[in-house]
């Protein structure tokens, strides 16, 4: 085979380690300091730390600092520790393949979570956790276990799974409907005690498959979609939503074990505020059906792809951004994927309102943690479009 930088090697027992420049050598520390050179390069690297006094003390820095990455360390570490590391290492070697862009922030969802997982004790599995969302009128809520709400994530992130051909974590439990909440109760009730932190791993191995099978297939899954019962979601899309869910329930663990817990990187939380926003226009267009009727006559009802009336969305602070969103669009059927722009187009010039909301503020509204009535909100203009679009945002919660 051909050796790295051009040097041809043979795998016989009595090959001469590679030469290698020192600038190369030197670049190669990270992957070093991490196993990922190949055996000759490790070989030759080796070689010149015996010699290389600079080298040597940079190596031995890498090396501890990669000792802290180790599992059973405690979370209370530097946060951005694993990253700056990693970031360094693949600047000089990147990734022969690379997780899409649009599967990070679940893959570092995931690994937070992961994690947190790994620091708490065996009681803590047990800890008392209630699951919330906006149930349409208000909020409700389920009483589960540390254990359970994994065991959650787990049945949901099936739908996933499915989509991409893998192994449907509810193997033969059967679920009325493909929603996230009759997967959950059907996966509970298979199980023949409640969920245990045995229920870890497998979510963890689910985790890692669906981030290294969109991985390999890259563009080849854009037109894939995922079912969710009522409606689909692109699979891209599908990703940030469990990306976005990793971290909501993460909080409602740490909450209950007592652990600190940071809200995602922003550039990642902007990401899952912006899937909410293009949500929200068939978010509106369902709860205005479903408290007037089909059949209910709107006076504002503006024709698909038209401009309507519309109210700016501010977000402030980490992931902050602005969107216009429609108000006004026709109800939609419940096949047509609700994140497309199949409803009435946002228009300055149509603007009735203005509502300003924190990030995590506004994301922790749209997973059913705050009602709406208690959104710490800056509002302007019609109080009433303001009103619709607060109880839009919580109606996006499930379990």
């Amino acid at each position: 085979m051909s050796g790295a930088h051009g040097h041809d090697v043979t795998d016989g027992a009595g090959d001469p380690p590679l030469e290698l420049e020192h600038q190369v050598l030197k670049s190669l520390l990270g992957a070093w300091a991490l196993a990922a050179c190949s055996p000759e390069e490790t070989a030759a690297m080796e070689e010149h730390l015996g010699d290389c006094g600079p080298c040597a003390d940079e190596a031995r820095r890498l090396r501890e600092a990669v000792g802290l990455l180790h599992p059973a360390e405690t979370l209370d570490l530097d946060p951005g520790l694993r990253t700056r590391v990693l970031e360094s290492c693949l600047q000089q070697r990147p990734p022969r393949i690379p997780v899409p862009q649009w599967a990070t922030p679940y893959e570092a969802e995931a690994a937070r979570l992961d994690a947190l997982l790994q620091d708490i004790g065996d009681a803590e599995w047990h800890a008392p956790v209630r699951l919330r969302w906006f149930g349409g009128t208000g909020p409700t809520s389920r009483r589960t276990t540390v254990a359970g709400v994994i065991a959650h994530l787990l049945s949901v992130d099936g739908l996933v799974a499915v989509a991409l051909g893998l192994d449907d974590p509810l193997g033969s439990a059967t679920a009325k409907t493909g929603t996230p909440q009759e997967r959950t109760e059907a996966y509970w009730r298979a199980s023949y005690f409640p969920p245990t932190r045995s229920v870890r791993m497998p979510w963890r191995e689910q985790s890692h498959s669906l981030v290294r099978t969109v991985s390999f297939t890259g563009q080849g899954s854009r037109k894939l979609s995922v079912p969710y019962g009522g409606f689909e979601l692109p699979l891209r899309d599908a990703m940030l939503d469990r990306a976005f869910e990793c971290w909501v329930h993460a909080e409602d663990i740490a909450n209950a074990v007592d652990y600190p817990y940071e809200p995602p990187a922003p550039r990642h939380l902007s990401r899952m505020i912006d899937l909410a926003a293009r949500m929200l226009p068939a978010a509106l267009a369902a709860r205005r059906q479903a408290l007037r009727g089909s059949s209910g006559r709107t006076r504002h009802l503006a024709a698909v792809g038209r401009p309507g009336r519309c109210l700016r969305l501010e977000i402030e602070g980490q992931g902050g951004g602005e969107w216009l969103i429609p108000l006004d669009s026709p109800p939609l059927p419940a096949s047509l994927q609700p994140v497309k722009p199949r409803g009435a187009v946002g228009s300055a010039e149509h603007e009735v309102a203005h509502v300003a909301l924190d990030g995590v503020e506004f994301c922790r509204l749209a997973a059913g943690h705050v009602p709406p009535e208690e959104a710490a909100a800056g509002q302007l203009g019609d109080r009433e479009a303001i009103r619709d679009v607060l109880f839009a945002v919580a109606s996006l919660s499930r379990m």
